[in-house]
């Protein structure tokens, strides 16, 4: 060996001979628990606050500069009460200190601390409990990330176990408690090596109610130069209870998030969501976190069941006609989320058969209110009803009243616009649908509501409250320009009328079914027909035949098929307790007028009426008629009656008002010949 390298060797080893008498003689006569008090005065004088040292304190220095500390308290700000701002019951840091001496290098061993208990609060005058830390700590900002020579760090590894964090908010009265904190992370180095990362806790929200437990796994890489961290291929499991009546499981996973710290940017990698069993995949687009974090995402949720979702949520599913309605819906959005509610744009939403576009606001509180604007392609909403009864079915023959769906109106909270190209309702099919809904409160109005129905239109104003014992249905509906012959075949299941109709209904009823809002029904209707036929009588026959059987004649020939054309028929009429009562009917007919009055029974929807006819002197389309039979029709008033079903009732003369008419005019006749021959 030469002479240089025997120097240096000796030298080093003297070094370190050096620092081995300095620790043995460190170790021998400096006791750093001596400094407690010291240290605790530093703290006040510093911070105002009193910093407790219970356990012991440990330093060692070689070959690690050493510390480890016992259990510690630091005493809360003023007028934040008894409780210790922050405890530990061990804290240990380390750090080689000849790399430090000869080559400004930290390497620290691994960092720990155990039993970690922090109270945060902030007082009902919003005053925070550590706001005098962040006042202490201000220093002017870097804003240029640091560059070129400097000390190398590198930290073994960090150790959090057994940690507790509380954060209490009086003024909206929120407390949020993490218990079981543990933290784990492998070599830190500002080489920009990855840091495996990995840890979990158990948290308890309140008022909210919601407990539960999470796991994070993940990978850290740090750039000190480039000011970034990079979150690798990372993974969320959670399990929460209180959010559904059954445990809800929630994991999110993606493969990766680039976080720029100088300008406190993020960028997330495609992510997966999983939630109750509704799998959402999300694009995120990069967004700030300077301030409010408001991250915009392109969503894509897979189809879930929202009967298994009510039940998840402790809601019976409502029963359908379509037992197979409600059990699948899918959506597709570019989502925007703000501190309040998340808005989502570009959005399709599949509803079992149907699909919806346009866009939508969905809230964060359970209170917040529901936006929704959408266009659909085709609704049956026949699955969506109640299913009938079949005993009751079997029983009556008539099919089970649609029951007011009150517990499912009663928590909705929303607004609507519609637009659907089809909706079917019963036997009605409505055509350009157009409707706005609101809800709140447990009362609905679908205002305004307009469609094409049968060739002609609809526009309607319907309100329904459920938010008392029993739901009240109030409508303010018209139709116009209405083919008759399809409405009757679809509410009645009758081809035996044509023409078209005008009507306005203003109604109001109560009941949990519509047979019973039927029976309650008050308010007032009016209605025209034009240019119809109704099929199965002919009244000029009808007349006719009544006109023989009183003459004692041979009754005419009928013709068939038996119908009666009409030009028009009108009439206005209030409604009571179910009953409608009309007295200005008129009907005009090709060779007649027909007035009168009568009732129709809504619930039972029958008709009982009592007209007049008046015969033209020269009707259309009687050719078969003799001149005595139309001399006799129109030289006096026929009584008619109409009865029978709604849906196809019976039209004829009243022969025994016609007899009894006759009986009078023969009296008085009779009478008067009498009467002259008396003054004669």
């Amino acid at each position: 060996m030469t002479r240089a390298p025997k120097i240096i060797a000796w030298t080093i080893a003297g070094i370190v001979a050096v620092f081995v008498l300095a620790a043995i003689a460190f170790r021998l006569f400096f006791d750093p628990n001596d400094f407690r008090e010291d240290i605790a005065s530093a703290v006040k004088e510093s911070t105002g606050r009193e910093l407790v040292i219970e356990g012991d304190i440990e330093l060692k220095i070689f070959p690690w500069l050493a510390i480890d500390i016992g259990r510690t308290t630091l005493g809360n700000a003023p007028g934040f009460g008894d409780e210790p701002f922050a405890e530990i019951e061990r804290a240990s840091l380390s750090v080689r200190l000849l790399p430090l001496l000869l080559r400004q290098e930290a390497t620290i061993g691994s960092a720990a601390v155990d039993g970690l208990r922090l109270n945060l609060q902030v007082n009902r005058n919003d005053v925070r409990n550590w706001s005098d830390f962040l006042e202490a700590g201000e220093a002017p900002a870097e804003t240029e990330a640091t560059t070129g020579d400097g000390t190398a760090i590198e930290v073994s590894g960090v150790e959090i176990s057994n940690a507790t964090i509380i954060y209490a908010h009086a003024p909206k009265g929120d407390r949020y408690e993490l218990t079981d904190v543990n933290l784990s992370l492998g070599r830190v180095s500002d080489d920009g090596s990855p840091v495996p990362a990995s840890g979990g806790l158990k948290f308890d929200v309140q008022p909210a109610g919601y407990i539960g437990e999470l796991s994070l796994d993940t990978v850290i890489a740090f750039d000190r130069d480039a000011g970034t961290v990079t979150f690798g291929e990372s993974s969320l499991e959670a399990m929460v209870e209180g959010l559904a009546e059954i445990p809800a499981k929630f994991a999110f996973e993606t493969a990766g998030i680039d976080v720029s710290t100088v300008e406190k940017t993020a960028t997330v990698q495609p992510v997966s969501l999983s939630l109750l069993g509704i799998e959402i995949d999300a694009e995120v687009e990069p967004f700030s976190y300077a301030d409010t974090i408001q991250p915009v995402a392109t969503i894509d949720v897979a189809a879930f069941s929202p009967r298994s979702l009510m039940t998840a949520f402790g809601s019976t599913p409502p029963e359908t006609a379509d037992p197979s309605a409600l059990s699948s819906v899918s959506m597709a959005a570019k989502a925007y989320v703000g501190d309040d509610n998340m808005r989502m744009t570009g959005l399709t939403i599949t509803v079992d058969d149907t699909t919806f576009t346009g866009k939508m606001t969905v809230p964060f509180a359970s209170n917040g209110r529901f936006f929704l604007d959408l266009t659909g392609d085709a609704l049956d909403l026949n699955r969506y009803m109640a299913p009938a009864d079949e005993e009751e079915v079997a029983a009556t023959g008539d099919d089970a009243p649609m029951e007011i769906p009150a517990e499912l109106i009663k928590p909705l909270n929303a607004r609507g616009d519609f637009k659907i190209s089809t909706v079917t309702l019963g036997a009605m099919r409505l055509d350009n649908v157009t409707v706005r809904l609101t809800t709140g409160s447990g009362k609905m109005r679908i205002h305004p509501v307009s469609a094409d129905l049968f060739d002609g239109k609809y526009e309607g104003d319907v309100r329904l409250d459920v938010s008392g014992s029993t739901p009240v249905l109030s409508m303010n509906e018209r139709i116009e320009g209405v083919d008759l012959a399809k409405l009757a075949n679809a509410m009645f299941e009758k081809d035996n009328i044509s023409g078209s109709i005008r009507g306005d209904f203003k109604l109001t009823g109560r009941g949990n079914d519509m047979s019973e809002i039927q029976r309650t029904l008050n308010g007032n209707m009016s209605f025209e027909l034009r240019d119809g036929v109704y099929e199965g009588t002919d009244v000029w026959y009808e007349l006719r035949r009544a006109r023989a059987l009183l003459k004692q004649e041979t009754p005419p020939e009928p013709e068939l098929p038996a119908r009666t054309r009409f030009s028009a028929v009108t009439a206005t009429s209030t409604v009571t307790d179910g009953i409608m009562r009309n007295d200005d009917f008129v009907a005009d007919l090709p060779f007649m007028q027909l007035t009168g009055a009568g009732t129709v029974n809504l619930p039972e929807g029958t008709v009982d009426y009592r007209m007049r006819a008046r015969v033209f002197r020269k009707p259309e389309l009687v050719e078969a008629a003799t001149p005595e039979e139309i001399d006799d029709l129109t030289k006096t008033v026929i009584p008619v009656k109409i009865t029978g079903p709604v849906a196809s009732p019976k039209l004829a003369p009243d022969v025994e008002e016609l007899l009894r008419e006759r009986v009078e005019e023969e009296i008085k006749d009779a009478l008067k010949d009498k009467l002259k021959d008396i003054f004669n």
